[in-house]
């Protein structure tokens, strides 16, 4: 069975546009919950500081990583490995449609889809920030994980407007 990376020349472009059109309404989200209601996202520093340790450092694991001290260029990092992940995910969107036969087109399949992203946070991000499984350390452990929840369900729903959108202009995959 061919991948749809090679099966479509256009793919790489459409899944970087998809991952980040997606990424940005995550973002915009995030931006409005921070100044509408005063809810703290997560500070993506905190992602880059974690990589530039397991980089450098081969420290995969940390107790907190916000008491792990600060790295140089790590608000940087962070912001870029966000939107890189946001474009693996949307490259996973686009191949897991095609396999399964789903219309990368619904609504309901990109929100699914988005809100199932969740788990890489869920299981790997909070477990090696030392948040533990599902943020289970964190101070507020529900209020974590529904903030998680939600970002990522909004991520798919950037997914089907950013697909509509890149369909609007003449971009299909």
């Amino acid at each position: 069975m061919m991948s749809v990376i090679s099966e479509f020349p256009l793919f790489p472009s459409y899944a970087v546009a998809l991952g980040v059109g997606a990424t940005m309404l995550m973002d915009v989200y995030s931006f409005l919950l921070k100044r509408i209601f005063k809810i703290q996202p997560l500070d993506y520093a905190l992602v880059g500081r974690w990589a530039l340790y397991l980089i450098c450092q081969l420290q995969l694991r940390h107790d907190s990583i916000m008491q792990s001290p600060k790295r140089r260029g790590e608000s940087t990092l962070g912001w870029v490995l966000h939107y890189a992940i946001g474009i693996i995910f949307a490259s996973l969107f686009i191949e897991l449609s095609l396999l399964l036969n789903l219309s990368p087109q619904c609504v309901i399949w990109s929100i699914a889809f988005g809100t199932v992203t969740v788990m890489f946070p869920f299981f790997v991000m909070q477990p090696c920030f030392g948040f533990g499984v599902a943020a289970s350390k964190a101070p507020s452990p529900n209020l974590a994980r529904m903030k998680s929840l939600a970002a990522h369900a909004v991520f798919g729903l950037g997914i089907y407007v950013t697909i509509k959108s890149l369909t609007y202009v003449g971009f299909y995959i």
